[in-house]
């Protein structure tokens, strides 16, 4: 397979972070044409038909996008630094290397987001089991495969890794490897069936969870986290670190580039969430007057506008921009300039 450059393998993951961020948009519009619940003059609420929420596969989409582009930049900008290490090869591993811990850091949150959520999505209209399915447990399995999956991948089942000896057999490498995935993927896959056993006991139940539930919760972490604790003791055991030679400037080196990814990150922040709110002002609440029935305050949805898009959501596409470029212009200029090879 041919090696992409360290420019290309830069831009790959800035390309799918404007993939993910028009994803969480559309989530987040699909999400405020829900139907939602409302009181008629009876008093009794009307709750809206059960339905497969189309926005929670959006929101793991997104992050699957960028998290797998991250990946394969990741492996290429390795690839290319074993072939020639220069600089801005070694600038393209940093910065996808983050950008692979920060999606694995999105996949975590949405998996335990989806479930702290569940308690509240539980509809009083009998919402049917497949539905339930769909909409919480689904979700959570993929986002935990995902997250194992992108772990193994990009730090563990990777023979092109530069910090494993070339020379070692292959036998020892398989047990190593093993040791090492079982560390990272145990607390993660504990974790899982931790809370989606909590999930399986609340849906039964339709009741707060019992304090002794909470402590099986608490009782399998830890019992996941131990395991992953006992894997990777072994795998240390078995391939010590060696010491990390010592070089004056490369601390100034790497603040340096800490706070340009810094500055990058609160920018994209920002666009996110200017994003979302620009979403969220398409949604109108009437004025509220006195003696107003229950059901005349009810929100509409207006379309989106020329006005809208150039007062609201442009700003945040705007900085969307803003925080790519202003990354990998960053990134290129400080390591363009000594292009020579060790």
């Amino acid at each position: 397979m041919k090696t992409i450059s360290a420019r290309s393998a830069i831009k790959f993951p800035l390309y799918a972070l404007a993939i993910t961020w028009s994803l969480f948009m559309l989530g987040i519009l699909v999400e405020i044409n829900q139907p939602e619940t409302y009181w008629p003059p009876s008093g009794e609420p009307v709750y809206p038909e059960p339905r497969v929420q189309l926005q929670v596969y959006l929101f793991l989409l997104a992050i699957t996008v960028f998290a797998m582009v991250a990946q394969y930049a990741l492996k290429q900008a390795v690839q290319l630094r074993l072939t020639i290490e220069t600089p801005l090869a070694r600038a393209a591993h940093r910065f996808n290397n983050l950008g692979v811990i920060l999606s694995l850091l999105a996949g975590a949150i949405f998996a335990v987001g989806n479930f702290l959520g569940a308690w509240n999505r539980y509809d009083r209209n009998d919402e049917p089991v497949w539905i339930r399915l769909l909409n919480v447990y689904v979700p959570i399995i993929l986002a935990t495969a995902l997250v194992v999956y992108v772990i193994l991948s990009a730090f563990v089942f990777r023979k092109d890794a530069p910090d494993i000896p070339e020379d070692q057999r292959d036998e020892e490498r398989a047990k190593l490897q093993r040791a090492v995935g079982l560390a990272y993927a145990a607390p993660i896959i504990g974790t899982a069936i931790a809370i989606i056993f909590g999930l399986v006991v609340y849906d039964i139940t339709k009741t707060t969870l019992d304090t002794w539930i909470w402590v099986v919760i608490q009782a399998i972490i830890a019992v996941s986290i131990i395991l992953g604790t006992t894997f990777a003791a072994k795998a240390r055991a078995a391939r010590p670190l060696p010491p990390r030679e010592h070089r004056s400037g490369v601390a100034a080196v790497n603040l340096n580039f800490v706070l340009s990814i810094v500055f990058g990150v609160v920018v994209l922040v920002m666009a996110f969430s200017l994003g979302a709110e620009a979403i969220n002002n398409l949604v109108q609440w009437p004025e509220w007057r006195e003696n107003m029935a229950d059901e005349e305050y009810r929100r509409t949805i207006l379309a989106p506008s020329l006005g809208w898009f150039v007062q609201d959501l442009l700003p945040a596409m705007v900085l969307l921009a803003l925080a790519e470029v202003g990354i990998y212009r960053t990134l290129v200029i400080r390591n363009s300039d000594t292009a020579e090879a060790k």
